[in-house]
């Protein structure tokens, strides 16, 4: 491993795939955040409505990433137009919406139990959608490795093509380390942050509860 040579621009091409993976969640993340949204209040109104909502975020909920991925970028025309504008969504778009499943079902069971802790009475309770919230996007920030199947350059493609030119086992390793240490210094300083926020709005929610 002491002849481990990582080429200069691995660490800028690392750090901008791994922007990638982050803007493949945030496109997850806000579709998931209003449709979720609209699920979560579907399904506390009860009657068909209700029942409804419960059907697809259990649909939703199993759907694999994957099989949707593939089955969004074949059934999609390479060459599809609305009003003579090609729509053809991009490769990291097809992956962002291979995501929402997933985020639209984390969202609406999060946020109907939000819903339901403000109804309540009980401000402290809903802000657990914010750290619940938070997860779910470090969730679909590695979910969106599965982009590297389909070409789309995010983080983990950037380890893997160098990977490959390393001939030794040992040297592999080594890249994968310095990848999880990226990824993992990123994703718990973003933890971290949520947690100061969510101790915050908690002081701010306790503070205007003792107000009489």
């Amino acid at each position: 491993m002491m002849g481990l040579h990582i080429p200069p621009d691995f660490f800028r091409d690392l750090l901008a795939g791994m922007v990638v993976n982050f803007e493949i969640a945030a496109i997850a993340l806000v579709i998931g955040l209003a449709f979720g949204g609209l699920l979560a209040l579907g399904r506390l109104g009860g009657g068909a409505v209700g029942g409804v909502a419960t059907t697809l975020i259990g649909l939703m909920r199993a759907a694999p990433t994957f099989v949707v991925m593939f089955f969004l970028l074949n059934i999609i025309p390479r060459d599809a137009t609305l009003f003579g504008v090609g729509v053809t969504p991009s490769p990291l778009m097809i992956v962002a919406l291979s995501l929402v499943p997933y985020s639209a079902s984390y969202v609406a069971d999060n946020g109907a139990e939000a819903l339901k802790q403000l109804r309540a009475g009980s401000p402290l309770g809903a802000l657990q959608f914010l750290p619940n919230v938070t997860r779910a996007f470090f969730v679909l920030v590695m979910s969106s490795s599965a982009g590297a199947a389909i070409g789309v350059t995010e983080g983990i493609a950037v380890i893997l093509r160098e990977a490959v030119l390393l001939p030794a086992l040992g040297d592999k390793l080594v890249l994968f380390a310095i990848g999880i240490l990226f990824f993992g210094v990123t994703l718990q300083a973003g933890f971290a942050l949520m947690r100061l926020l969510q101790r915050h709005l908690g002081r701010l929610a306790m503070r205007d509860s003792a107000i009489p």
